[in-house]
């Protein structure tokens, strides 16, 4: 794990200790239930997957689900919960920079939250792979915080990508199909941009 990794790493294991983590939700995001409504099953990849509100949501839904962390403790709370749910779901340990130990096709990839925490070397890698497992014409809903110039100074908000460098790390083999731009706040944390990206790959 590369150095900013790490840093990420640190950060993330340390909010999980603490406890009351902002997406511990027994439902994931509206954008996510309203993509999936009404849509067949297939196999699905959740990178960043948490304690696997999405990866429970859609495997009820029949869909086969990989749920990825590489937090052990969102890992192991994830998968006791889809034992409590009754629903079967592969979580894995380990960096979205490196899945090469998954293999494709993948019909549907959801990142809620985890991409916009890579540095261009990571978004790169996190990119190739995503482009390797995700079939033709599958699906991939990403959620980030973009970040905007002056974010540098905001230190009780998450600091988010550059909408420009999240575009090119996904121009090759990736249509975008729908961008919606919002804002974001969590508990009393000031508002951020944010936004929804649905790319579907080419």
């Amino acid at each position: 794990m590369d150095e900013h990794l790490e840093m990420v790493y640190e950060r993330l294991r340390e909010f999980y200790a603490s406890g009351g983590v902002p997406w511990d939700d027994p439902l994931p995001p509206p954008e996510v239930i309203g993509w999936l409504e009404g849509r067949p099953s297939g196999r699905a990849l959740d990178l960043g997957c948490g304690y696997g509100r999405a990866s429970i949501y859609m495997a009820r839904l029949g869909w086969e689900v990989d749920g990825v962390d590489f937090v052990p403790h969102a890992a192991a709370v994830a998968a006791e919960r889809a034992r409590e749910a009754g629903v079967d779901v592969r979580f894995h340990i380990a960096s979205v920079t490196d899945l090469g130990f998954l293999a494709g096709p993948y019909d549907f990839v959801l990142d809620v939250g985890c991409a916009h925490a890579l540095d261009r070397e990571g978004l790169a890698r996190y990119g190739r792979h995503l482009k390797r497992l995700l079939r033709s014409g599958g699906s991939y809903l990403l959620f980030v915080h973009l970040w905007e110039e002056g974010d540098e100074t905001a230190e009780d908000r998450p600091k988010g990508i550059p909408e420009e460098l999240l575009r090119e790390s996904l121009a090759d083999g990736f249509e975008l199909e729908k961008f919606e731009r919002g804002v974001t706040q969590v508990r009393d944390m000031e508002p951020w941009q944010s936004g929804w990206f649905y790319f579907r790959r080419v």
